[in-house]
């Protein structure tokens, strides 16, 4: 039973860190890129896609023995877009502010490389609940993405972060932060999300090689170590005879 559920959890955590969708292997970056502009528009792109994800990938596992090998990709294909035109139908008549800010990108859900590629890669070969979990961890890793890229373009480009416009079932407030006049409107372009992008993704690549480069150093240290303790156990047995 432990192992099941440290299995869960690293199926739930890889799509967080070590599988992030964005970060690490660089999908589903056309809406990364185009629905940044606030945190309240990549947190509801990420709840979309989420839903989608998820849903998606419990029915191809429940129906991955039932569906023939030649129409896999178009069958999965159908049932994306199913599930993208209901969560559509649904932000159109409960989110209609949601729904106009993403505009077309909740449509091009159902050309995500990631929800595809989930639904090939695991959903289609693995039980339901670990589908589920898959989809889970890699809709949260998303969504945390988008927020973290959110957050500089918006505090970057508007100084300030903005809350209750989109999800309007919530208070509207608005936290000033970088004073009016000192914002950098560049942020809120196309070409400041390519710039948030590549320096988050030039940070954890540094992190990355500084976490390489201290355990090749560790290496070496307990490799010496070794020889060391060695040398001296032969020094010993040779004192000793």
């Amino acid at each position: 039973m432990a192992k099941e559920k440290g299995q869960t959890k690293l199926n739930f955590l890889k799509g967080i860190a070590n599988e992030n969708p964005l970060f690490v292997s660089i999908l589903g970056t056309c809406p990364a890129l185009a629905t940044t502009k606030s945190v309240e528009a990549a947190i509801g792109m990420g709840l979309l896609f989420t839903i989608v994800l998820v849903c998606s990938n419990i029915l191809v596992s429940l129906l991955r023995k039932l569906i023939p090998e030649e129409i896999r990709t178009p069958a999965y294909i159908v049932i994306i877009a199913t599930f993208v035109t209901i969560v559509k139908m649904f932000t159109n008549a409960f989110l209609p502010e949601l729904y106009s800010t993403l505009g077309v990108f909740i449509s091009l859900i159902v050309v995500n490389c990631i929800v595809l590629g989930r639904a090939e890669a695991y959903a289609s070969k693995n039980k339901v609940f670990d589908s589920f979990i898959d989809a889970l961890g890699m809709g949260v890793g998303y969504t945390l993405a988008l927020i973290l890229m959110a957050f500089f373009r918006e505090l970057l480009g508007t100084g300030a972060f903005s809350f209750g416009k989109i999800f309007t079932f919530i208070p509207y407030f608005k936290l000033q932060i970088i004073p009016v006049g000192y914002e950098i409107s560049l942020f809120q372009n196309p070409a400041g999300a390519f710039i948030v992008f590549a320096l988050i993704l030039a940070v954890i690549q540094f992190i990355k090689n500084r976490k390489a480069e201290l355990k090749a150093y560790n290496e070496r240290q307990e490799k010496i170590r070794k020889a060391q303790e060695a040398k001296l156990a032969a020094q010993n047995k040779e004192g000793g005879n």
